[in-house]
Parts: C-alpha cells; sequence; structure tokens
C-alpha cells in the first residue's frame, strides 16, 4: 500500500530539548523531521506532535517546534500516545486511516505508538530514518519488531515521493527542493 496524502496523519513523537542530546544519530532525525514537516504543510498533511513529561525533558527542541502547526504538541505521561486521551481524541478528529511516525524513542514510545495504532486497526508507517534511541542497538530491535507486527518501515525520501504521487505539479517542485 502506497501513502496517500489525503489519507496520512503525520505524527511526531518526543522529539524534545533534554531528551535529544541523549539519542544516537540525532541531527539526521531532526534534519529528516523537518523536511517531513515541511513537505506535511506543503502537501496538506495534518500533524500531531507529542511531549513526553515536558516538565522534566523540556520542550520540542525550537528547530522543530517553529515548523508545527496549531495545536501545540500534547503533554503525554504514557510511552504509548494512544493511551493519552488528548491524542485519540486528536487521531479521531484528523479522520485520517494512515498514520506516519517521526520521533523518539524508537524502542520505547515510538514502538509502543506504533503497537496501539495497530490494536486500532490503523495503518500505521515508521519513518526509519526518522526515529532513533539512544543507542542504535535499541533502535534497531524497535524497528524490527514494529516491522514484525505489520508496521510499514519507510524512509523520508519515500514518505514524500508517495505523498507526492507524481511530477510535474506546483507541490512536486516544491517539496522535491527538501531533498536536494
Amino acid at each position: 500500500m502506497l501513502l496517500d496524502a489525503d489519507r496520512s496523519l503525520l505524527v511526531i513523537i518526543d522529539l524534545q530539548e533534554r531528551l535529544l542530546p541523549a539519542i544516537h544519530d540525532r541531527a539526521r532525525v531532526i534534519a529528516n523531521t523537518r523536511v517531513l514537516l515541511q513537505a506535511a504543510a506543503a502537501l496538506g498533511v495534518p500533524v500531531i506532535a507529542t511531549e513526553q513529561y515536558p516538565k522534566g525533558l523540556g520542550r520540542t527542541v525550537a528547530e522543530l517546534l517553529e515548523l508545527l502547526p496549531a495545536p501545540p504538541p500534547i503533554a503525554k505521561l504514557h510511552f504509548a500516545c494512544t493511551g493519552e486521551p488528548a491524542f485519540a481524541a486528536a487521531l479521531a478528529a484528523s479522520g485520517r486511516d494512515q498514520i506516519v511516525l517521526a520521533g523518539t524513542e524508537a524502542h520505547v514510545c515510538v514502538l509502543q505508538t506504533a503497537l496501539g495504532l495497530r490494536q486500532l486497526d490503523r495503518t500505521c508507517f515508521v519513518v526509519a530514518d526518522a526515529v532513533s534511541s539512544r543507542t542504535p542497538d535499541n533502535a534497531e530491535l524497535g524497528l524490527k519488531r514494529m516491522a514484525a507486527n505489520g508496521v510499514e518501515l519507510v524512509s523520508t525520501e519515500m514518505t514524500l515521493f508517495e505523498w507526492m504521487g507524481r511530477a510535474g505539479t506546483p507541490a512536486f517542485k516544491a517539496v522535491s527542493r527538501l531533498i536536494k
């Protein structure tokens, strides 16, 4: 199944000030998440962002916060976003059935959210080059477990080109510039 911008919802999970310094390959995660956010804005894909215990882990990093549309990130205590009533309400209100995940940590909050979405019979895509954990081993194990449970693993470029669907459009020109 290909991603469709008209059916997709981008979820940015816990890319926060006090957590990111410990994350393996954080520059890649931030850069690819920025590309995803810019493409989502250009293609009309709605976005939900979350923050795990922001009192302790801080807010979403500034270089991503500036790209997030309203409303502000949803504060959560559950590791799975699907455990938070505010997230569940935003998910339902979106009307979208293809959920695209980026963020941290791959083996904790991203994994538990992906598995929670699968339990809700949602099609879930994890952007593998826009997620990570404190250690590469945990990130790899998280991705393997998600794939084994029916979660689609995609890359940032796969996501963008599937959302665009074709070349020769104004959206193609704008979005393709993000990956050059």
